[in-house]
């Protein structure tokens, strides 16, 4: 009984937001979503549009990362509005990438989203998103 509990545990992953850009028109947000399966995976990152300050817990995802990284040591993805409906997803390198709506429809606004690799930040801190964030709020 407890083996089965254990081996269940094991599939548990977090989902926390990492990211939020308003679009040049404040009417969307671009939200950047990490997954974390424990110690043996790599992070993921879902890319969500939603309303400017809704949750994306119900939004459809537009793209995803998996082990992407800004630079060598830290893991993610940068958000990049270039236009009122243009939304563009860099980072430097991904094990696994997917655009699943290159053209995005948000109630009146159609976005264009679109996958950038090979980008450099060097200013990125090293690991993952989230515990950038917590480090930075302590």
């Amino acid at each position: 009984m407890v083996l089965i509990a254990l081996s269940g545990a094991c599939f548990l992953t977090s989902e926390d937001e990492v990211a939020r850009l308003t679009s040049p028109s404040g009417r969307l947000d671009a939200v950047l979503v990490e997954t974390n399966g424990g110690a043996t995976t790599a992070f993921g990152y879902y890319v969500y549009l939603v309303p400017h300050g809704h949750t994306y817990r119900r939004a459809q995802r537009v793209a995803d990362l998996y082990d992407a990284g800004r630079n060598r040591q830290a893991s993610g993805a940068n958000l990049r509005w270039e236009g009122p409906r243009q939304l563009v997803i860099e980072y430097l390198t991904a094990r696994q990438e997917h655009l699943d709506r290159p053209l995005a429809v948000v109630g009146p606004d159609s976005i264009a989203v679109s996958l950038r690799s090979g980008v450099l930040d060097s200013t990125a801190p090293g690991g993952g998103m989230l515990y950038n964030l917590q480090k930075a709020s302590r």
